[in-house]
């Protein structure tokens, strides 16, 4: 896969994004009790929806819903549980918006249940260790991210150890991206996410943030999450994820001025903010 040939807006059945001025932001709405940030805030249907509409409003371009908390040390939920969650959600937010809903998954079930109910777009974390969800989008044509994660959700920060993290992470998303390509997705389809916090310490999270860059060079879309995450507090002395907003726009800035196409976010009005003067100074 090449930059040059992918055009700068991504269209597809369901949606379309546009990349033309550059990054876009996705908003990130947990139907969850135990998500790390937000568990417990929007698993009423009715709230998560109000939740999404107003990220929608304040100008996010994606909507990310997840019913099963990938926090560190989480447990998983099992699918059906997970489509109770996010399935009347997203047909509410599908039928109000004119941006794609991605659904945060990687259990085949639950992704089809979600594209099913009108979702758009695949948010994989295992990067297609289910390899049907490869086929499921190749099938239904819609965008996929694949995630980097070094075991699972419960054991991912148990010591996590790297020869060379970056070399290591984006050889692995390169190789899951072209398997992904075997099963029939196409290359401009797939975003690749270097999953920072998910099998990290701090200084594996500021190597791949300082590399962001050769992810870019990649030829295929980066997606990055760092919203609110733990390093950002050890790094400030911030223990209340909400209070991590400043930490968190200030690695926004960072990707956003290297090129990566989606910043993944809670706080979607302050991180929009961001985002649109460090473009507004990259593209002058």
């Amino acid at each position: 896969m090449k930059t040059q040939d992918r055009d700068n807006v991504l269209k597809w059945p369901s949606g379309e994004l546009d990349f033309t001025a550059g990054c876009l932001v996705m908003g990130v709405l947990n139907v969850t009790p135990d998500s790390f940030s937000d568990g417990g805030q929007f698993l009423d249907a009715g709230d998560a929806v109000r939740h999404g509409l107003g990220m929608l409003d304040a100008g996010a371009a994606i909507i990310d819903v997840g019913g099963e908390s990938t926090r560190p040390g989480s447990a998983p939920v099992p699918a059906k549980e997970q489509i109770r969650r996010v399935v009347p959600v997203i047909e509410k937010l599908a039928g109000g918006a004119n941006v794609p809903i991605s659904i945060d998954t990687h259990e085949y079930e639950v992704a089809k249940a979600a594209l099913d109910a009108g979702a758009g777009m695949i948010n994989d974390i295992t990067a297609l260790s289910d390899e049907r969800i490869g086929g499921l989008a190749a099938e239904r044509e819609v965008p996929v991210v694949l995630m980097h994660m070094l075991g699972t959700p419960a054991t991912m920060q148990v010591e996590p150890k790297y020869d060379d993290v970056v070399t290591e992470v984006l050889d692995y998303l390169l190789a899951r991206a072209t398997r992904a390509e075997e099963l029939g997705v196409a290359g401009n389809m797939i975003f690749i996410d270097p999953g920072i916090g998910f099998g990290k310490t701090l200084e594996h999270n500021l190597l791949l943030l300082r590399h962001i860059d050769r992810f870019v060079a990649s030829g295929y879309r980066v997606l990055v999450g760092t919203s609110r995450k733990s390093f950002i507090g050890q790094l400030t002395g911030k223990d209340k994820p909400s209070d991590r907003v400043f930490g968190t726009a200030g690695t926004v800035a960072l990707c956003v001025a290297a090129g990566v196409s989606i910043v993944r976010v809670h706080d979607v009005p302050e991180i929009l903010d961001v985002v649109k003067v460090v473009k507004a100074i990259v593209n002058s």
